[in-house]
């Protein structure tokens, strides 16, 4: 049920910083207050404001509306899943694009956990909380492909075992800026929050090893989650303006991960120079808007209607944790990667 706070400014609080002066008679956290203000939820004399150091003038009159609160449990949905496998044990589903694995902010409903638990009803491992039930592991809202489901704890913590040792393979496909040097190799990094933006990930400065040898291991050395990228040129489209002959302008590659870090394949590809095209987060966002070549006068028009990063969980193998049975789970790029593939044949 929505709640709503009200007050009358005084003559006295004419001039106070709002978020400061809300603090004083809601009873409300000053970061809950900025929040609220900042989404919209705080008006005076019924007009929104939404800057936290407004100014309150005298006579006006405040109103906070304080949002009914988010059910605790996600509710099941009713939302069709492509299911590749599925046992008493667990769920092969492929996810599209566009779609959240487990509720969070900006995206508590229509998430796969909705969808799992309309299909599965009580049937998920409770290993993840009631947030992320039977969930094993995540790929990115806009990444599409493959992830596995435990129904079971058992099940859960037999894959999770798995994806921790590395045992487990996952492969990704992906379209990228450039190609990369050398043409097949192993990004090894440390991968961290990105230290001016927090919705980022970054890969931690290198610490040289005579500094650790004769100083012991540094803050940096120690940052982030350690992370393994193995990936492989498998095509060229297009050639770079001015580069030399084999320069290709875009290049579809494979990815092998070792480890499964928040954005690793997206980090560490642009960590190499080689960012995913549709990547509004850790792609140049001005590439290929100023176009000179006919090249990239294509490409940035295939671009225009390709709205997310490429990249697709291609491929998932591992050993079922009960039957001991060897799996192995292919899927196809989806329509939007292959219409984007085939514009990039004509560069």
């Amino acid at each position: 049920m929505t709640e709503t706070i009200e007050m009358l400014a005084g003559e006295d609080d004419a001039g106070k910083r709002l978020d400061k002066y809300l603090v004083e008679w809601s009873e409300l956290s000053r970061s809950r207050l900025k929040a609220l203000i900042l989404s919209g939820n705080v008006a005076e004399d019924g007009v929104p404001v939404i800057k936290p150091t407004a100014k309150v003038k005298a006579e006006a009159e405040y109103i906070i509306t304080i949002p009914a609160p988010i059910a605790a449990e996600p509710e099941p949905e009713d939302i069709a899943l492509d299911i590749l496998f599925e046992d008493d044990h667990l769920i092969v589903v492929n996810k599209p694009s566009g779609m959240t694995v487990h509720p969070a902010v900006g995206n508590w409903t229509g998430t796969l956990v909705n969808a799992l638990l309309f299909h599965c009803r009580d049937s998920l491992s409770g290993i993840g909380g009631v947030t992320r039930p039977g969930i094993v592991h995540r790929i990115d809202k806009d990444t599409s492909g493959i992830l596995v489901v435990a129904k079971d704890d058992k099940t859960h913590q037999g894959l999770s075992a798995q994806f921790a040792d590395h045992s487990a393979e996952r492969t990704y496909i992906c379209f990228t800026r450039g190609a990369p040097l050398p043409r097949e190799g192993r990004i090894e990094t440390r991968i961290a929050r990105h230290p001016n933006d927090r919705k980022k990930m970054a890969v931690v400065k290198e610490v040289p090893a005579y500094i650790i040898e004769r100083f012991g291991p540094q803050e940096e050395s120690t940052k982030g989650k350690h992370a393994i990228t193995n990936y492989k040129f498998l095509l060229g489209y297009g050639q770079q303006k001015g580069g030399s002959i084999g320069s290709p302008l875009v290049s579809k590659v494979e990815c092998r991960l070792e480890t499964g870090r928040t954005h690793q394949i997206r980090v560490h590809l642009a960590h190499i120079n080689c960012t995913l095209l549709g990547d509004q987060t850790y792609g140049k966002t001005g590439a290929f808007k100023t176009a000179n070549s006919v090249s990239e006068l294509k490409l940035k028009s295939a671009l225009e209607t390709f709205k997310r990063q490429a990249l697709h969980a291609r491929s998932l193998g591992f050993v079922h944790p009960i039957t001991q049975e060897a799996l192995q789970f292919e899927s196809p790029m989806p329509a939007d990667m292959l219409a984007l593939e085939a514009a990039l044949s004509k560069l």
